[in-house]
């Protein structure tokens, strides 16, 4: 047998092999159509290399020598580790500082009539007409919306009720007796044990002045200036259920998404309180009760990086994560900032999220200039407005993100060809979409009650949410590129 119909067979085999351990993985992920796609790749894709190498004619060996050539030549330039500088997407470290009353979660708090309601909204009439349109929505958790569910409704209320609990236990007095713990030990002590507890990925950092709000926005503490003087800061990362983000937008979704903040929570509680009976200082930054913004203080640990959705994106699952913080004045070994601009480059060419974004809240043009930094900024009226339409937190553009695929040998080997070739991230981009849809369906999970009833919202769900969005003015409209 001569060296073509051997380069032939091994690639023949290569194939198949390759869409049968990716049929397998789709089974075990309830990926139907990556499932069907990875089958029906397996049985044609290497047919002409098997079939062809099996004749002994002249123009079969012209056709494989074609075949073979093209499929290795093809390979190779996918796979080159070549990420030309000019397309990279880098985010400039942020400037200046966040008022929390801003927040669409704190703005949502505001009562008409009340003090902080007429104060707020003379510092900032021009959203009083944005506001006013999601206060005549039924709201998150409420039975009047159109997503409402009794059983994933009333778990998702019961999560909150008991964040809520926990957020005013966010801080307490160190012990007197301050006791000698080497930085090094500490920290790497502190990382594994947060792991064995479920943590994702852990990350430590200095604490600086951008991560911090100005002035905090909720009700038991709106208006007061924030005064942190914390050196240290540990970023936790807890994973959302890849099955149950399936179901976005839908109950599943925040029945989840408020589980990880409880999650999330209780582990930062836990490292705050140890952390002070060793006699340091140490404040838990937990759902309800922030004096950080999260997603900065994760990037500068060294764990992810801002996408376009707005949402810290971590190199293996994503935005699929939910995040809490602990400051302290104990020494801790900082983790490096991380270069990360293979995942947004990746956004930038990506957009998946903002064409299944149901309020089309997430723009669709590169990163512009924003009070002097170069970013993607989501529409937050557009967005939370459709949240209290739909009575929970959507989490759409989270479940279809290309990078929320499951972290595992799989996704994590196309994680790392993406990460070094930049023809190979528009070639990944080209397979998700066929493999999992442009328009992914939202999927149910079939253990929660009443997956019966809803199948007929599933078998229109992907066609009707590309048409559900909320009315904002133009003026606020980000995918105007003008």
């Amino acid at each position: 047998m001569d060296i073509i119909k051997t380069t032939s067979l091994i690639i023949g085999f290569l194939l198949l092999t390759t869409f049968i351990i990716m049929a397998l993985y789709s089974w075990k992920e309830n990926e139907p159509l990556a499932l069907a796609h990875s089958i029906y790749a397996a049985l044609i894709l290497p047919l002409p290399f098997l079939l062809l190498s099996m004749v002994d004619k002249r123009w079969s060996h012209l056709l494989l020598t074609m075949l073979d050539s093209a499929f290795i030549t093809s390979t190779i330039f996918l796979l080159l580790p070549i990420y030309p500088e000019s397309k990279k997407i880098r985010m400039p470290q942020p400037r200046g500082r966040i008022d929390e009353r801003d927040v669409m979660f704190s703005r949502a708090e505001l009562q008409p009539g009340t003090k902080n309601f007429q104060q707020y909204y003379t510092m900032r009439p021009d959203r009083r007409h944005l506001d006013d349109i999601f206060r005549q929505n039924p709201g998150l958790l409420s039975r009047q919306a159109s997503k409402y569910d009794p059983i994933t409704f009333a778990v998702a209320e019961a999560n909150f009720q008991t964040v809520a609990y926990l957020k005013h236990h966010v801080d307490g007095k160190p012990n007197k007796e301050k006791i000698l713990i080497d930085a090094q030990q500490i920290s790497s002590f502190i990382k594994t044990w947060l792991k064995k507890l479920g943590a994702h990925a852990v990350g430590f950092t200095r604490l600086r002045d951008y991560h911090l709000y100005t002035v905090r926005g909720r009700n038991y503490n709106y208006g007061e200036p924030v005064h942190n003087e914390h050196k240290y800061a540990i970023a936790i990362i807890v994973e959302m259920s890849k099955e149950m983000l399936d179901a976005a937008p839908n109950g599943p979704t925040v029945m989840e998404s408020s589980q990880q903040y409880l999650t999330a929570g209780n582990l930062a509680m836990q490292i705050a309180q140890f952390i002070r009976n060793l006699g340091f200082e140490a404040r838990a930054h937990i759902d309800g009760n922030y004096e950080v913004i999260c997603p900065l203080v994760a990037r500068d640990a060294g764990l992810g990086e801002i996408g376009r959705m707005g949402l810290l994106m971590t190199p293996h699952l994503g935005p699929r994560v939910r995040i809490s913080v602990v400051t302290t004045d104990m020494p801790l070994v900082t983790d490096p900032k991380r270069d990360y601009s293979w995942m947004t480059t990746f956004c930038n060419i990506c957009k998946k999220c903002a064409y299944n974004c149901p309020s089309k809240a997430i723009p669709t043009i590169p990163p512009r200039l924003i009070k002097g930094v170069r970013r993607w900024q989501i529409n937050q009226e557009k967005c939370y407005t459709y949240w209290t339409r739909i009575g929970t937190d959507c989490a759409r553009c989270i479940s279809v993100c290309p990078f929320a695929h499951p972290d595992n040998l799989l996704h994590n080997t196309i994680r790392f060809f993406i990460k070094h070739s930049y023809l190979f991230a528009r070639f990944a981009l080209k397979m998700d979409n066929l493999f999992y849809g442009r328009h992914p369906r939202p999927r149910w999970p079939a253990w929660i009650p009443g997956t019966k009833n809803r199948r007929h919202e599933q078998a229109h769900a992907a066609n009707n949410i590309k048409h559900e969005f909320t009315f904002v003015p133009k003026k606020y409209d980000i995918h105007d590129k003008s």
